[in-house]
């Protein structure tokens, strides 16, 4: 089941994106947005990674995960939400098959780095491996593999 978009010479695209696994926001007071997508809109707690500053809110299928300012995560950079602050760090697509020599050499056919090496990260699906990479306006873009 893969996809070949019409402006796309190199041939088919060696996976296919299922949904959107989770998305990151940058906050300012974890307590007050869990409020809001918890008893507001009805997510619920996940899992907590407080040593990282991070909560991973169940959303349907997908994750809503929320960094701290202040956190290790929150830290490494990226404003807050605001007139020019993103507050969103990464969109994160859920892949199948999860081929890294296939995702690898696509990516360098486009001309599209990848950063650094495939990690073992907790998603909507639990613990799988993930490669990251940015898209043309800077935006960070994961695909995710499935859950090991």
């Amino acid at each position: 089941m893969t996809a070949r978009p019409p402006h796309d010479p190199t041939g088919t695209v060696p996976f296919a994106v299922l949904h959107i696994d989770h998305i990151v926001l940058r906050v300012r007071d974890a307590a007050r947005s869990m409020a809001f997508y918890c008893d507001v809109l009805g997510c619920t707690v996940e899992k907590r990674r407080d040593d990282l500053g991070l909560i991973h809110l169940r959303a349907g299928s997908s994750l809503i995960d929320l960094v701290t300012h202040d956190g290790k995560l929150g830290r490494e950079g990226g404003a807050l939400a605001g007139r020019e602050g993103r507050n969103v760090d990464h969109l994160c697509l859920r892949i199948e098959p999860f081929d890294e020599a296939a995702i690898r050499a696509r990516m360098a056919r486009h001309g599209v780095p990848v950063q650094g090496e495939v990690q073992n990260n907790f998603g909507a699906e639990g613990n799988g491996p993930s490669i990251y990479l940015s898209d043309p306006d800077g935006n960070g873009v994961e695909l995710k593999g499935p859950a090991t």
